[in-house]
Order: structure tokens, then C-alpha cells, then sequence
């Protein structure tokens, strides 16, 4: 079997610029989607024109059913996989804890948290050894949030990646003699549409580095984490966050 990647929400930012640098690293790639397939399209042509494998896969992560189906699919047109990236995410509500509602805190959770966690287990059924699998390596995207608390303005995603990061380590534990490797990157301010509006501008300039981070500056992080480099590198999470 050859280097086969999912990357989840693969049609922009982190996830875009993973699924194209792990491309050019050999790895045929299966760029998933929640709503905007022009974009993951684009991804997928950015990859045919440079030599690449790729095809664009949809589904919500939030959705269970969504998630087994597009698994298959990816089964069924690459032969399987040997890497997980999960980069889909949004931030969910924004501002003081005080004016979040039940039903934005279960959005959140429910695509950085429980979306996560499923695609982990549809992963982890293919490629450890215990069901059969040839091994591979999974990578979550936390956030520099988890350590900050992001108060004020994101308290519910930053603990929504601190859920990531246990997850990442406790996974890691749990599959280590199965194969397959577990680990997080953690992002602090990265260029991204994610970021609210002004707040790149903002932040930057304040960072140790002086200036916010690049997508492909993250997705180097993911790359080495899933390469043969970090063989022996499970249960970490790798800030990748300008010294903050």
C-alpha cells in the first residue's frame, strides 16, 4: 500500500496548505469538504497540475453516517488509508462566556470535538495492525488556545482543543503497539479566514516573532509528524506558535 492521507476541512487554510505540501511529499491525498466543493476542487487540481493523486471527498464530521460513508469512499478509490489529518474546525462562539448559547457550545463540540473522535475511530479500524491495518499516523489540529484560555473572546475553543490535546495523548497510549502514531500540532495566530476580522493585524505585531504564521509553516509541522522522521514521536503536541 502507498502513502494515502485524508485531510479533513482540506479545501482551506491549515487544511489546504497540509493536503498540498503532503503532495508533494508523495502521499495520494483525499481532501474532504463540508459545503464548498469549488474549493476543494481547487485543491485537488493544484495537486493533479504538480504530478499528484488527490480527489475531493464530502462530509460533515459532525455527522456520524457522513463520516463511516466517506471512509469507504475513500477506501474504495485509494485502497485505504495510512495517514489522518484532522484539520476541520471552526472557532463556534465568540466573546464573553456570559452571551454563549447550548446550541452554539454543541456546534462546537460537536465538529471540533465528537467530529475528531469518529473520524480517529474510522481511522484507527483501518490501519492499526490489530484489525488488520499496516500501521500509519494520525494528526489533530489543537490550538495555542488550550494553553492561553483565549479569554474574552474564545473560551469554548480553546477548551474544545483542550479536549484535542487529551484526546492526542490518551489515543496515543492506547494504539501505541498497534502501528499507529498520534500527535497534535498547536497553532497560535495563523493567516487564516478563520482568524476574526483585524485580529491578525492585531495580534501579530505583538507575537515574539513579531508576526502572525503561515498555513504551509504549519503544515511543514504536520508533515514531519507524519513522516518516518517521527518514528518514535507519540502522544505529542508540537507548538508551532512564534515563541508564544
Amino acid at each position: 500500500m502507498g502513502k494515502v492521507l485524508l485531510v479533513t476541512g482540506g479545501g482551506r487554510g491549515i487544511g489546504a496548505a497540509t493536503a498540498l505540501a503532503a503532495a508533494r511529499h508523495g502521499w495520494d491525498v483525499a481532501v474532504n469538504y463540508r459545503s464548498n466543493a469549488a474549493r476543494a476542487r481547487a485543491v485537488v487540481e493544484g495537486i493533479e497540475k504538480a504530478g499528484g493523486k488527490a480527489l475531493p471527498f464530502q462530509a460533515d464530521i459532525a455527522d456520524e453516517r457522513a463520516v463511516a460513508a466517506m471512509f469507504t469512499a475513500v477506501d474504495q478509490a485509494f485502497g485505504g488509508i495510512t495517514g489522518l489529518v484532522n484539520s476541520a474546525g471552526i472557532i463556534g462562539p465568540h466573546g464573553r462566556i456570559e452571551n454563549v448559547s447550548a446550541a452554539g457550545l454543541a456546534e462546537l463540540f460537536a465538529i471540533n470535538i465528537t467530529g475528531t473522535l469518529i473520524c480517529c475511530r474510522e481511522a484507527i479500524r483501518r490501519m492499526s495492525t490489530k484489525h488488520g491495518g499496516a500501521g500509519g499516523a494520525i494528526v489533530n489540529l489543537s490550538s495555542a488556545a488550550s494553553r492561553l484560555g483565549a479569554p474574552g473572546e474564545s473560551v469554548p475553543y480553546a477548551a474544545s482543543k483542550g479536549a484535542i490535546n487529551s484526546l492526542t495523548f490518551g489515543l496515543a497510549q492506547e494504539i501505541a503497539g498497534e502501528g499507529v502514531r498520534v500527535n497534535a500540532v498547536s497553532p497560535g495566530v495563523i493567516d487564516t479566514e478563520i482568524q476574526p476580522p483585524g485580529r491578525v493585524e492585531r495580534v501579530g505585531p505583538n507575537l515574539p516573532m513579531k508576526r502572525a504564521g503561515k498555513a504551509e509553516e504549519v503544515a511543514a509541522a504536520i508533515l514531519y509528524l507524519l513522516s518516518g522522521e517521527a518514528s518514535y514521536v507519540s502522544g505529542a503536541v508540537l507548538n508551532v506558535s512564534g515563541g508564544r
